[in-house]
C-alpha cells in the first residue's frame, strides 16, 4: 500500500557555529582557569590558528534566538526528508539535528561546497540513505576552467526502511545569487550572474539527465535564486519536470503589506525582496522540480507562511511537497 511521504526544502540562512576562529590554546598548567572566569587570548603571530572570515570580516554565528525560531518552523511542517542550504558544514548540520531538532532526523548529510562565504548544501532525513555523490568539481563547456557550481548539487539516495531499496534520488543545489557590491550593481553585472546561473541550471540538468532513466524517479531541489518560470530556469523545463509548487497551499495567509495593492498576487512565492521606495517582489527561489515518474504521485504542495515581512529566521519560507510512494 503507498505510504505517504514529505520531501521539503528551507534555507537556513547562514546557520554558522558559534565559534569564528580555532585555534590551540595552551591551558595555564598551575591553577588552571576557573569556569566562571574571563580569559582573553591575543594572537600576535599567524601561527596555530585559523580565522572565519569573509570579505575581511569574521564570520558570525546564528544567534541562539534565531537558531530557535529556524528549528521551531523545521518541527512544525515536519517533513520526512528536508534538503537545506546555508549551512557551514557537518558538524554544525549535526548539532542543529541533535540539539536544536531533539534528534528527530538520524541522518544527516553534507560535503563541503565551493563558497567562499563558507555556506553548504546538505540534508536532514529520517528515512535511510544510500549513496550520496558531490558534484561540487563540475564543469560546464562555457567555463571548462572552473567550477561551474557556486555551492555543489548534492545527489543523495533516499531509502525504503524495510527493504532498503532506493525509492527517488533527491538533488540538493544553491545557484547563484543575486548580490553584487553596491559598487558594482549595474546591467553588465547582472548580466553576468543572469549568465552563470543559466549554466548552473544546464549544468544541473545535464548531470541528472546522465545520471537518471526516462522512468526514474527523483526530485531537483534548492534555492534557485529566480523564479521557476525564470529564463535562467529553461533548462528545468526542457528536461519535463514538473513543477511541485505550482499551486501551493500555505499554513497560514500572508502578513499584508501596508498598501493592499502590494500584497502578493499568489500563493507560489518563497522570497520577499523590497526595493528601496518600490513595491515588494515576490519570487518562488525554493522550488521542488519532480521527474515525471515522481510527480504522478504527488498529493499536494505547501508553504509555511512567515509572519514577518523579513522572516521569521531567514529569509526565505520553506516548502514541501506530499508524495503517495
Amino acid at each position: 500500500m503507498p505510504t505517504a511521504l514529505t520531501v521539503g526544502t528551507f534555507n537556513l540562512n547562514n546557520l554558522f557555529s558559534r565559534y569564528n576562529f580555532t585555534a590551540e590554546v595552551e591551558i595555564v598548567r598551575e591553577g588552571g582557569i576557573e569556569l566562571d572566569a574571563e580569559v582573553r587570548f591575543t594572537f600576535a603571530e599567524p601561527v596555530g590558528y585559523i580565522f572565519r572570515s569573509y570579505m575581511g570580516r569574521l564570520v558570525q554565528p546564528k544567534s541562539p534566538a534565531e537558531r530557535r525560531i529556524i528549528a521551531d518552523r523545521v518541527r512544525a511542517i515536519n517533513v520526512d526528508v528536508l534538503a537545506v542550504q546555508e549551512v557551514e558544514d557537518i558538524g554544525v548540520l549535526r548539532q542543529f539535528a541533535l540539539e536544536d531538532l531533539g534528534g528527530m532526523y538520524p541522518y544527516q548529510v553534507l560535503v563541503e561546497g565551493n563558497d567562499q562565504r563558507l555556506i553548504d548544501v546538505g540534508l536532514l532525513s529520517r528515512y535511510p540513505i544510500g549513496g550520496v555523490t558531490s558534484w561540487r568539481f563540475a564543469i560546464h563547456p562555457d567555463e571548462p576552467h572552473d567550477y561551474i557550481f557556486s555551492r555543489d548539487l548534492l545527489e543523495v539516495d533516499i531509502l525504503d526502511p524495510r527493504r532498503r531499496e532506493r525509492l527517488f534520488t533527491l538533488f540538493n543545489t544553491h545557484l547563484k545569487s543575486n548580490y553584487t557590491r553596491w559598487d558594482q550593481d549595474d546591467a553588465a553585472a547582472r548580466a553576468r550572474i543572469f549568465a552563470r546561473r543559466r549554466r548552473q541550471a544546464e549544468a544541473v540538468a545535464t548531470i541528472v539527465a546522465a545520471r537518471t532513466r526516462p522512468n526514474s524517479r527523483y526530485v531537483v531541489t534548492g534555492d534557485m535564486n529566480d523564479g521557476a518560470t525564470a529564463a535562467t530556469l529553461a533548462a528545468f523545463r526542457d528536461a519535463g519536470w514538473v513543477n511541485g509548487l505550482a499551486a501551493p497551499k500555505e499554513t497560514r495567509p500572508a502578513k499584508r503589506e501596508r498598501l493592499a495593492a502590494d500584497n502578493p498576487p499568489h500563493t507560489a512565492w518563497t522570497h520577499r525582496y523590497k526595493p528601496n521606495r518600490q513595491p515588494p517582489q515576490f519570487e518562488l527561489y525554493d522550488q521542488l522540480w519532480l521527474s515525471p515518474s515522481l510527480a504522478r504521485t504527488q498529493v499536494d504542495g505547501w508553504i509555511d507562511r512567515r509572519t514577518r515581512h523579513s522572516g521569521d529566521g531567514s529569509d526565505h519560507d520553506p516548502a514541501w511537497v506530499t508524495l503517495r510512494i
